[in-house]
């Protein structure tokens, strides 16, 4: 065990207007999920272009919205779909990981939302959660559906540069956010129902080995989203307790970024000058927060 880290407090960002919330509009994706029911909209995915532009998903009613400086939500698409994550690859290309779809492609010009990644061999995913890119392009993400500890049967894919899509790790309870190590040596991975970070090496022919619990987290409903900073510093969105931990490149807890609205954390970026604003989504008052880092004495960060 490990002393309380400090706390570190957040501020509204931006806010989803009235206009925009549809708690009466059924979503198959919140009626399916466990003590969920009717819901104004579920944040999740936030990220930036190169020129600036914010963007973040709304995985209960199929849209992405792009968010001004000043917070201001705009409809970038909406489609029938149930994005659950959005990541930025280095040649500009949005790439969105679909509940219902798979791993689709977002041009912002058009607002068109296009399949890249429907099937693996013949199969239907369960349902994709989250993606992250390493150095080289190749794409990794989470196929998490509905698994947990009574149904270990989610699984982690990796989708070469080449265009080659093979399963990396398979019988997870509920793989989610995922983020590589600044060595690329190693893939973190949020298990949300296990409440704990998993640690996957990554070996030479493409296979992995000797894959642990990184971190054991305890409360809440578990890890989501994950962002690492240029110091090899892990991020983790807690959702269900209602916060952000920072963790060394070693686990051990160093800061706790507290929510001021809601307890659904679901995922964070880096943004601002020098990338030193950590932006969450807070999914339960659909809300974006920002946390100063540069106040906690921190270094430079990387968008992950």
């Amino acid at each position: 065990m490990f002393a309380a880290p400090p706390t570190l407090e957040t501020k509204i960002f931006a806010e989803l207007p009235a206009d925009l919330r549809l708690p009466e509009q059924p979503s198959a994706w919140a009626q399916g999920q466990p003590n969920t029911g009717k819901i104004h909209s579920l944040l999740e995915g936030p990220g930036f272009t190169r020129d600036g532009q914010f963007y973040c998903v709304d995985v209960a009613h199929g849209r992405i919205f792009s968010v001004s400086e000043t917070g201001q939500f705009t409809i970038a698409a909406e489609y029938d779909g149930e994005p659950n994550g959005l990541r930025i690859h280095k040649d500009g290309r949005i790439f969105i990981a679909d509940y219902k779809n798979g791993v689709m492609l977002f041009d912002p010009a058009t607002g068109t939302v296009t399949p890249l990644i429907e099937r693996y061999r013949a199969e239907r995913f369960r349902g994709v959660n989250d993606l992250t890119f390493a150095a080289n392009g190749d794409l990794y993400f989470t196929d998490q559906g509905m698994t947990g500890l009574h149904d270990p049967a989610g699984r982690v894919y990796r989708y070469d540069r080449n265009g080659h899509l093979s399963v990396l790790l398979d019988r997870i309870p509920s793989p989610n956010g995922l983020v590589l190590n600044q060595a690329q040596t190693e893939l973190y991975v949020a298990v949300t129902r296990d409440n704990a970070i998993w640690r996957v090496p990554l070996l030479a022919d493409g296979g992995v080995a000797k894959v642990g619990r990184f971190i054991q987290m305890s409360g809440g409903v578990g890890p989501d989203g994950l962002a690492l900073d240029s110091a090899g510093n892990l991020f983790v969105a807690h959702v269900g307790l209602g916060c952000v931990w920072q963790f060394s490149p070693r686990g051990e807890p160093l800061l706790r970024i507290q929510s001021c609205a809601g307890h659904g954390t679901t995922n964070i970026t880096f943004g601002g000058p020098q990338n030193r604003t950590l932006y969450i989504t807070e999914a339960q008052s659909g809300a974006i927060l920002t946390a100063d880092l540069a106040i906690a004495g921190e270094p430079l960060y990387a968008q992950q």
